[in-house]
């Protein structure tokens, strides 16, 4: 169980690129990196307009000279400092990831970046080789991945309770976009924009969650091709996708299936993913977050709740509050952060053993989710082709 108690020998200096007032990811980023003291925000270039980000960063306790106007004053004075900064989280648009991530690891520092990691292949794989040149690692938010039934899932699965895995069914499909909003909404207007987004958006923005959720889950599964259909259901949003589906086949023959959508009107979230075996299924949502369902052949469906004693030992080490009252969004992203300041405090100890033992979506993930939207939208642009992985 998490219980705040103090894991590392002190808080990880941290800043934030982005995030600042008018951000809503960026404070999800604080309340997950602050809530189990291993973390503290000793500085920032908070937002493209620099007297806002001042004065954003002194509300939250940032000291005025430590509140910078942009991510390269920020690396390069912090570095002078003998108090400076150890690590960044990045929460930007799409298109500056790659530029802000390559400063930060040749800065030497750790590195928290929002998905996607960067626009294509070659860049990620520039960013994974310097983060192993420099030995410092790079987690990447698929916040989800913290949750504790996720690892339940995983355990199940290793465990063979669903005999062979023949189907998993994935999607990510809200429907707050049914309507062009991005016309009144500064905050959305990026996301449909090539030159900011990249080559896609629905399926970077939120089809490579529950593709992460599988790669958890399912460590020994492979993408052996696939193929992709996207659409944009609001012209204007042309050439990027607000709709997309990707089928996959898996080495071995078992078969997956992400949809990804911003115009599933009605659905207030709509991130699920079920995994289906030859002897039974189980399926997690995010609506519904602390319940798993696991369904045997034959038999009545079982709901499995978080926090019971009967989770397997790994999942329970990501509890917080026990049995019977809820935890959802914030308490996922708390606990990947928890994780990668572990991470971070294995790697500066040069303790290999304990960095192998902390799971966490790191630049591995990274890569291989820009891999995915790349080669989606390669099949896309191709009628829908088969395309190996």
């Amino acid at each position: 169980m998490i219980n705040g108690s103090k894991r590392i020998p002190q808080p990880i200096r941290w800043a934030m690129v982005g995030g600042g007032s008018q951000s809503q990811i960026g404070y999800i980023h604080r309340c997950a990196a602050l809530r189990d003291n291993s973390f503290a925000l000793v500085a920032g270039a908070f937002d493209i307009d620099a007297a806002r980000g001042r004065e954003f960063g002194e509300q939250l306790g940032v000291e005025p000279e430590r509140c910078y106007a942009d991510y390269l004053s920020l690396f390069e004075q912090e570095a002078q400092r003998p108090d400076g900064i150890q690590a960044v989280s990045i929460a930007t648009p799409n298109g500056t990831h790659y530029a802000i991530t390559k400063a930060a690891l040749e800065a030497g520092l750790h590195v928290v970046c929002e998905k996607p990691l960067c626009f294509t292949v070659e860049q990620a794989e520039t960013l994974r080789e310097l983060s192993h040149k420099q030995n410092r690692i790079v987690g990447v938010t698929y916040g989800y991945a913290g949750h504790q039934l996720i690892e339940q899932a995983r355990q199940m699965i290793a465990a063979g309770e669903l005999g062979d895995v023949r189907m998993v069914h994935m999607q990510f499909a809200h429907g707050f976009h049914s309507a062009p909003v991005e016309a009144q909404s500064q905050a959305t207007q990026w996301r449909v924009d090539p030159r900011q987004a990249g080559p896609s958006y629905v399926l970077g923005d939120v089809g490579t969650h529950p593709l992460y959720l599988s790669e958890v889950m399912l460590p020994d599964l492979k993408i052996k091709r696939l193929m992709c259909s996207r659409q944009s259901f609001v012209a204007s949003r042309a050439p990027l996708e607000d709709n997309a589906y990707t089928l996959m086949e898996y080495e071995g023959g078992a078969m997956g299936m992400v949809w990804s959508s911003a115009v599933n009107a009605g659905s207030m979230h709509g991130q699920k993913i079920r995994v289906i075996g030859s002897r039974a299924s189980l399926e997690w949502w995010d609506e519904r977050p602390n319940q798993l369902s696991f369904e045997v052949q034959g038999q009545p469906a079982q709901i499995l709740e978080r926090g019971m004693g009967y989770l397997h030992p790994d999942a329970l080490i990501d509890d917080r509050i026990g049995g019977g009252h809820p935890e959802g969004l914030f308490e996922a992203w708390a606990n990947l952060y928890y994780r990668f300041a572990l991470a971070m405090d294995a790697t500066d100890r040069a303790d290999t053993q304990a960095l192998s033992a902390v799971r966490y979506p790191g630049i591995d993930a990274g890569v291989e989710g820009v891999r995915w939207v790349e080669r989606c939208v390669l099949s896309a642009d191709n009628d829908s082709a088969w395309v190996v992985y």
